[in-house]
């Protein structure tokens, strides 16, 4: 097979054209890699977290809470939103208060296999009360109370700020 003759420039044209474009490529692909990275971040650098997820018709809501921003996102049951909004001071302090209240790092963990259960897990990563809790396999009998008082304080906190 014969192969076809190209003029050198012609060569010296394409490698360069060649050379850009990875060069270009190499750049998008950094640039692409970072934003994607930075998108995340938001839902790994947080102080307080709760998240309801799972059930039959599964839907997934999460707040979460850094310094007095917070995040909060609703897809399921139709909808799906998303919000960024300032919490008070105020409204930490009663969050705290109730935490605290209701012995949130001695609430205890039920260890039962429960399915198709819609899960609250709440993540607490700094203050008096740093801990993580779920009512995946339920709460024990003795904690529920505390537990609901926890949990509609947190569901207080988004009734009043995200309008649905």
């Amino acid at each position: 097979m014969m192969k076809k003759l190209r003029p050198k420039s012609l060569n010296k044209i394409i490698h360069k054209t060649k050379t850009t474009m990875k060069k270009i490529l190499g750049v998008l692909l950094i640039i692409l890699t970072s934003l994607s990275c930075n998108s995340q971040k938001v839902y790994q650098d947080f102080d307080i977290s709760y998240s309801k997820s799972g059930g039959y018709a599964p839907s997934y809501e999460n707040l979460l809470i850094k310094g007095n921003d917070a995040h909060y996102s609703l897809e399921g049951q139709g909808k799906k939103i998303k919000k960024s909004f300032k919490v008070s001071d105020d409204d930490l302090k009663n969050l705290e208060a109730t935490l605290s209240k209701n012995n949130f790092r001695r609430i205890q963990e039920d260890h039962k296999k429960v399915y198709d259960n819609v899960t609250t897990s709440i993540n607490i990563k700094k203050g008096v009360n740093e801990g993580s809790k779920n009512d995946g396999s339920m709460i024990m009998p003795n904690y529920k109370t505390n537990w609901q008082n926890i949990t509609a304080e947190f569901q207080k906190l988004i009734n009043n700020n995200v309008k649905n």
